[in-house]
Parts: structure tokens; C-alpha cells; sequence
């Protein structure tokens, strides 16, 4: 979920759990703010253990190949392969 939406879900039932005083038949909103609060509560918790326990990466510099002095020489040979029995 995230800090920024546990943080969101907080305010909103804190809205709903105290500043809102409206009768309805069936849905206590008081009650809705108070499960919104927790289950805020809750995501900031497992957000916070996630963040704790997540691998650590780890960046290693690149080594450059190696590159021959000038008094060594890189010598490259080439054969020719031929099959036999064709012509030239």
C-alpha cells in the first residue's frame, strides 16, 4: 500500500470517526472510520517491515580489460582451409 495511502486512509477515518455525525439505517460511519484508522495503521506497519527487511543491492565498479603495451605485439594468423577435391 505505502506510506502516502496508509497516511490517506488514517485521515479519512478520522474524518469519519469524529468529524462526521450523520444517521443512517443500516451503515455506521463512526465504525467505518475506525476500521479505515486501523487498516491505515496496519499498512504503515507492514510498509515499514517490508522497508526493513528488503536486500540491500550491492554496486561493484567495473574493472577495464587490459589493454597490450606498445612493445607487445599482437600477432593474428590466418589458414587458409581448403575441402579437397575442389578447384581454385
Amino acid at each position: 500500500m505505502g506510506i502516502g495511502g496508509s497516511i490517506f486512509l488514517i485521515a479519512l477515518g478520522a474524518i469519519l470517526a469524529f468529524a462526521v455525525d450523520v444517521e443512517t439505517g443500516w451503515l455506521n460511519l463512526n465504525a467505518v472510520g475506525w476500521v479505515l484508522m486501523l487498516a491505515g495503521v496496519v499498512g504503515i506497519i507492514m510498509t515499514t517491515y517490508l522497508w526493513r527487511n528488503r536486500r540491500r543491492t550491492v554496486v561493484t565498479p567495473v574493472v577495464a580489460p587490459r589493454v597490450p603495451a606498445r612493445e607487445e605485439q599482437v600477432v593474428e594468423e590466418y589458414h587458409e582451409v581448403r575441402r579437397p577435391g575442389r578447384p581454385l
